[in-house]
């Protein structure tokens, strides 16, 4: 589920499993990571247009993934804005396609990260930039231990919400936040653990206001949370 990696097919998803998948999100991406960090690279060396390069950077995330966390974003942005009955967002955002709404959340959002990484695209083969690009790949997956906590409930009886829900401790999404906050000061003193902060707090406030409107969290508000806060990563750290 978050990555395009094969990998042995998992025919049964105890409790415990669905947990550890949870809490080791961003070592699973490391792949995709480490493929963004080398794409803007390669454009830096090869003195490639910087707003080129994070597209191409972007579109090694989205098929790393199956696009899968952009179609949650888009389903999230549409059913929020569709209606005001529970039903019927549920009902729309289950639906697949792309309203209005949907497409504008991933043209803000995308074009937030393609300008963040057009930022960190290196100009003399430097690694730190390129490590930065990598790590927020990576800590934006610990988006699902604030979606998945005990603190939010599904929205449906059925589907991928059941499955991994409340499955992390508010303690450990407190830690791990906190942990991802202590290495970001290696980037920035100040910058880097206050960008965590903000990204972790605009998530909380993503999956509260699903909770209030669709009763619960979903697959798709999954997926938003990790594009979102991806997105706020990149913005802060850009500049650090």
């Amino acid at each position: 589920m978050l990555t395009a990696l094969r990998v042995p097919a998992v025919l049964r998803v105890t409790p415990g499993i669905a947990t550890g998948a949870l809490l080791l999100a961003p070592l699973a991406v490391l792949p995709l990571g480490v493929g963004v960090g080398v794409v803007l690279w390669g454009g830096g060396r090869l003195g490639l247009p910087a707003a080129a390069v994070a597209f191409v950077a972007l579109a090694v995330l989205a098929v790393g993934s199956r696009a899968l966390h952009l179609d949650g974003l888009s389903d999230v942005a549409d059913g929020l804005t569709s209606s005001y009955d529970r039903e019927r967002s549920l009902a729309v955002m289950k639906s697949g396609t792309a309203g209005p709404a949907g497409v504008a959340a991933l043209v803000l959002v995308l074009g937030a990260q393609a300008a963040a990484l057009a930022w960190l695209v290196p100009r003399g083969g430097e690694l730190r930039p390129v490590v930065i690009a990598g790590a927020a790949v990576c800590a934006s997956r610990a988006a699902l231990w604030i979606t998945c906590s005990t603190l939010a409930p599904p929205a449906r009886e059925d589907g991928l919400g059941v499955t991994f829900t409340r499955r992390i401790p508010v303690a450990v999404t407190l830690v791990g936040w906190g942990a991802i906050a202590a290495l970001a000061a290696l980037v920035d003193p100040v910058r880097g653990p206050v960008t965590v902060v903000v990204a972790g707090l605009v998530v909380a406030l993503l999956t509260r206001h699903c909770v209030r409107r669709f009763g619960g969290v979903t697959g798709d508000v999954f997926g938003a949370s990790i594009e979102v806060a991806l997105a706020v990563l990149l913005v802060g750290l850009a500049g650090a």
